[in-house]
């Protein structure tokens, strides 16, 4: 089946209150891919983001990002009004999101709205009962976490008192009680988000537009996963990592990408039938109706990076669980709609082991035109089972790669595509995806636009300036969805 989408992150939606959110401009996107013949929403994770904004660094793999909560709709609720919104300052550039003030308005607003929840009678609702009761396997532990933290002023939980640190039953017990209410309050923010996200979901689906998610293959080190359940991890007897994850020198990064991850003790999840897995995947599909898996090589061998080091240099690559991992997804989940990035220098196991998944890996225009005709990621050497992109977050805009791009790969690219003076070079991209045999085609937002790197997503291995890119109200017009669907008609992608 043909078919095509857009890679737009929730937080890069225009909203009045700093970030994209789960609100009235998020089902105008729905309905512009509508009318525009789009089947796919592509998303960045949903988790809630720390230190450098990344949604790759989470607090937790299954709490959701209270940013996202649209406090307009709160205000509808009764929960909050206007006046109280319109008092914080959530910054005051409509086309970056300026995650300090984010940070610092966003849960003064959501306490005033879980005070006049409680005292609505939140802690009787059926639907917050069952939401509770249904997520208890993670909610409590993360929710404990939060405010813990919060109460040893945001620091990692390792510089935590030692009987909290090592979660002594003593401890818990003290902690959640005496934190009760905090607690409550963190619980809170993930059932206003599953509510929202669940009738944002339910709307698009019902659009004929699918979600799709992605599952970052590590958690953080500052995480309630980590704190939790240490055992899942390759951790020393003071819970310190023995070794973090990273990936090797490449064209990103000469010193290699140092991501901090804790690694995974394998033997240990093997040895489980996978459960914590199962439990997180499953999840995701609640959430998402497609998984793009983030670095998927990881699964087959990890750069295993020592604890300390400040760059990747010296890591060694380690085996992973390879297809153990997928079958036992398969075995108790069944078959599931699945991306596997797969994109980096591949070794033979790993294109064997996607192959032997049969997951569609990906495509990236940009990175087609640097070498010969063989180049894999030149469109007439696509197989249909793929996904075709202009490019993801973690690259360049294409209007942003064109401009900066040595003139011999450009002067490639030129003539592969057929672009000549006058002509929309990212219209021109975009064709030459869609008229490809991949069965797929996914391109951001900002490459329809036609925008440059000043609305780039993230550069891998900088901290700052990444996860901040927000489009511009209006940008949606009837125009570019006409441009769009005509498109997606002539390729037979409708």
């Amino acid at each position: 089946m043909r078919r095509s989408g857009i890679l737009l992150p929730v937080s890069s939606i225009p909203s009045e209150y700093g970030i994209g959110t789960f609100g009235k401009k998020a089902y105008e996107f729905v309905d512009f891919l509508k009318a525009s013949g789009q089947k796919l929403w592509q998303i960045l994770p949903l988790g809630q983001t720390g230190y450098g904004d990344s949604p790759y660094q989470s607090f937790s793999t299954f709490a959701g990002n209270p940013y996202f909560i649209d406090l307009e709709e709160l205000i509808e609720e009764g929960l909050l009004t206007k006046e109280e919104c319109d008092s914080y300052d959530f910054g005051t550039n409509p086309e970056y999101v300026d995650y300090e003030k984010v940070y610092l308005s966003r849960y003064k607003v959501l306490r005033k709205a879980y005070d006049r929840a409680l005292a609505k009678g939140l802690e009787r609702e059926k639907s917050y009962l069952k939401f509770e009761s249904k997520n208890e396997y993670w909610l409590q532990d993360y929710a404990l976490y939060m405010a813990v933290k919060d109460s040893f002023g945001s620091v990692c939980w390792i510089e935590w008192d030692e009987d909290i640190r090592l979660r002594k039953r003593s401890a818990i017990k003290e902690y959640t009680e005496k934190l009760a209410d905090e607690i409550g309050f963190y619980k809170f923010q993930q059932y206003m988000f599953a509510k929202q996200w669940k009738a944002l979901k339910e709307y698009a689906n019902e659009q004929g537009v699918l979600i799709v998610g992605d599952i970052p293959i590590y958690v953080a080190f500052d995480s309630a996963d980590t704190w939790g359940s240490p055992e899942l991890f390759q951790l020393d007897e003071e819970n310190l990592p023995i070794g973090v994850a990273g990936c090797p020198p490449d064209a990103f990064s000469e010193t290699g990408q140092l991501w901090g991850n804790p690694l995974y003790a394998w033997d240990y999840h093997e040895k489980t039938d996978f459960d914590w897995w199962m439990k997180r995947i499953a999840y995701c599909y609640e959430l998402y109706d497609i998984v793009r898996i983030d670095h998927f090589r990881g699964f087959d061998e990890y750069w295993f990076v020592p604890y300390g080091d400040e760059t990747a240099v010296n890591g060694h690559w380690t085996k992973g669980p390879g297809y153990k991992l997928f079958e036992t997804m398969k075995r108790k989940l069944g078959d599931k709609a699945v991306i596997a990035e797969d994109l980096g220098f591949l070794t033979d196991s790993v294109i064997e082991l996607v192959e032997k998944c049969g997951f569609p890996g990906m495509k990236i225009l940009e990175f087609a035109f640097g070498t010969d005709a063989t180049n894999e990621y030149l469109p007439h050497n696509y197989k249909s089972n793929c996904i075709v992109y202009t490019g993801t977050h973690d690259n360049e805009t294409i209007m942003g790669w064109y401009e900066s791009v040595d003139e011999q790969d450009r002067t490639y690219a030129d003539e592969y595509l057929g672009i000549k003076d006058g002509d929309e070079v990212n219209m021109k991209f975009i064709a030459s995806a869609f008229s490809s045999v991949a069965e797929t085609v996914v391109i951001p937002m900002q490459d329809y636009l036609g925008l440059g790197n000043e609305a780039r997503i993230n550069t891998p291995s900088t901290l700052g300036g990444n996860w901040e890119w927000r489009m511009k109200d209006g940008a949606l017009t009837g125009k570019l969805a006409a441009t769009i669907y005509k498109m997606t008609k002539n390729y037979g992608r409708l």
